[in-house]
């Protein structure tokens, strides 16, 4: 038997890459490798053989050394959004180390329909990053995951409150999937032994309008739940007057505006191709939070 590929994955403090190592461990996927900008939140995982290694993505001069020894790394889109521009450089710093570093296959967690045109405002970061792999010349894996299924909690408890579910989706509609599916996929794709390029799309079983959402809602939660549809300057209007910062605001609408062009309209068998299990569905889902 070949010697398994040493695999590595970055931003392994978050919610993400901590359930990925998780599940490759339960697998036993061999040796393994973790950045993070803070090596003392993952202490659980150097105790169980993790390998545990500081990295910064601000720090290009220094992450071909965190990448060394890696023969596929997982690259978690990172959540820098304060300055304009600095995600896709930290993603551009990473993708290069990667290659000085000797990586084989990088595999990307990027988003849902990111070409250019759509009114998604982190859509440019992740076209941008998937551009550069296309051009680095090492293979790599897109996952580009739809929106994840938890942001339907809150939509939830919005509705058992108030009887109203509000959104400027219009008539478009989305195929929501959970954190969970794409941790599963991400770490199917990390560990197999794929080595050219492909782009995915990472989605749940079905898309649904969110005036569709409100129904499934209502029945879950067995009372009356009305849709009420906005403009999108009215959404941007009530999260800053619910405190949010105007520029949240608008990178949050902005995902509204692109399922009403039907962007995130998109279902596929990725989790299922990958996993071996079927994803889970919205009535699943959210069957767990009703009560």
């Amino acid at each position: 038997m070949p010697d398994q590929n040493t695999l590595l994955v970055t931003g392994a403090s978050g919610h993400l890459g901590r359930r990925v190592l998780e599940l490759l461990l339960e697998a036993n996927a061999g040796k393994m490798i973790a950045t993070t900008r803070n090596p003392e939140g993952l202490a659980d995982f150097a105790a169980r053989g993790v390998e545990v290694r500081e990295a910064d993505f601000d720090d290009p001069a220094g992450l071909a050394n965190a990448f060394r020894g890696a023969d596929r790394l997982l690259l978690i889109s990172t959540d820098a959004t304060d300055i304009p521009g600095r995600r896709l450089q930290q993603h551009l710093n990473a993708a290069s180390a990667a290659k000085e570093a000797g990586v084989s296959h990088i595999v990307y967690t990027s988003l849902i329909s990111p070409e250019p045109g759509s009114p998604v405002l982190l859509a440019p970061d992740h076209w941008g990053t998937e551009s550069a792999l296309a051009e680095s010349g090492m293979g790599y894996t897109s996952l580009r995951n739809n929106v994840y299924m938890e942001m339907l909690i809150d939509v939830l408890e919005q509705a058992k409150k108030t009887g109203i579910v509000a959104s400027a989706t219009g008539d478009g509609k989305i195929a929501h999937v959970t954190r969970e599916d794409c941790a599963r996929t991400a770490a199917a794709a990390l560990a197999s032994s794929f080595e050219g390029t492909r782009v995915l799309d990472v989605t749940g079983p079905a898309a649904y309008s969110y005036a569709e959402l409100t129904a499934i809602m209502a029945k879950l939660l067995g009372q009356p739940v009305t849709y009420m549809p906005l403009t999108l300057d009215a959404l941007i209007d009530g999260m800053v007057a619910a405190g949010l910062p105007r520029p949240a605001a608008e990178a949050y609408a902005s995902f509204d505006a692109g399922i009403a062009q039907g962007k995130m309209n998109v279902v596929s068998s990725t989790v299922q191709d990958l996993t071996g299990r079927a994803p889970t569905s919205v009535v699943d889902f959210l069957s767990e939070f009703a009560g």
